[in-house]
């Protein structure tokens, strides 16, 4: 894993900024985070780089941390050489850079949905030439690697798709095996395990409340689709790095989130914290 830490400009005074993290071979996870300094916990806001023979970009991060978000992905394969720039789904955290990253990118694909681009509407500001459809379950040729998109089981979206890489053994799993950060960290290892686990069942619940109401043998068919990729290793939006070690218990959190019992989301008094530091 690449250790280096980033000094922060002065126009992020109260952000860590971590350098992407090499997660296998030409696969690059892009960090950033959101609450340092003023929350009670983090929660990363990621994307990756797949540099291969045809480089992909995977979500594009928040506007807010464009700067530094171009800057990570530029480092890693240059705008031209850019092919695919996929979009697991329509939020504003993995589309934040997206017009951005195209307009830089000349050479390169969107690869959406048609849902997808209907709720994004006037926002998505790139030509339906430049757009490519893809459903849950296709495969996408990219060179030298076919990549397989594989829903996750907790998603906040209809949109949704998550990315593997048969390659690397890489998934990227969008909002899936979310989890806080006490502090900016690359990989799920350097987390407390209860901590770990226990952010998972709650964010599980927070993105995707309807998995409380599923039927029991649905939902878990959903959790077994991804186990049976037999990933190496996990990534996503809302998560360090999970390696080999610590995938079953992923795998085995997300299997318990639809029964667990978790904490209420952050209220009003929460709020009141936060605007006595920011005030502070």
């Amino acid at each position: 894993m690449n250790t280096t830490l980033i000094q922060q400009p002065a126009s992020h005074p109260t952000k860590t900024r971590l350098a992407p993290t090499k997660v296998a071979n030409e696969t690059f996870l892009i960090h950033d985070h959101a609450g340092e300094g003023h929350a009670p916990v983090l929660v990363p806001l990621n994307a990756m780089v797949i540099r291969g023979a045809e480089p992909v970009v995977v979500d594009t991060g928040m506007m807010e941390n464009q700067d530094w978000f171009l800057e990570d992905v530029f480092s890693i394969v240059e705008p031209e050489d850019i092919r695919w720039v996929f979009i697991s789904h329509d939020d504003v955290d993995h589309t934040g850079n997206l017009n951005a990253l195209m307009a830089a990118a000349p050479n390169a694909t969107v690869i959406v949905n048609w849902f997808m681009q209907e709720r994004m509407g006037a926002s998505l500001g790139v030509s339906p030439m430049r757009q490519r459809w893809v459903m849950d379950g296709e495969r996408i040729d990219v060179g030298d690697r076919t990549l397989v998109t594989v829903r996750p089981p907790v998603y906040d979206s209809p949109t949704t798709r998550g990315l593997f890489d048969p390659t690397t053994g890489v998934y990227w799993a969008s909002d899936a095996f979310a989890t806080p950060m006490l502090t900016p960290v690359r990989d799920v290892a350097a987390l407390d395990p209860m901590f770990w686990d226990e952010g998972m069942l709650m964010f599980n619940q927070y993105v995707s409340p309807w998995i409380t109401m599923a039927e029991e043998h649905k939902y878990q068919a959903t959790v077994d689709r991804v186990q049976a990729l037999g990933a190496s290793f996990i990534t996503g939006c809302h998560t360090p790095v999970i390696g080999r070690a610590h995938i079953d218990q992923a795998i085995a959190a997300t299997r318990r989130s639809n029964t667990a019992v978790v904490p209420p989301q952050p209220d009003q008094a929460v709020l009141e914290q936060i605007q006595l530091t920011l005030a502070g």
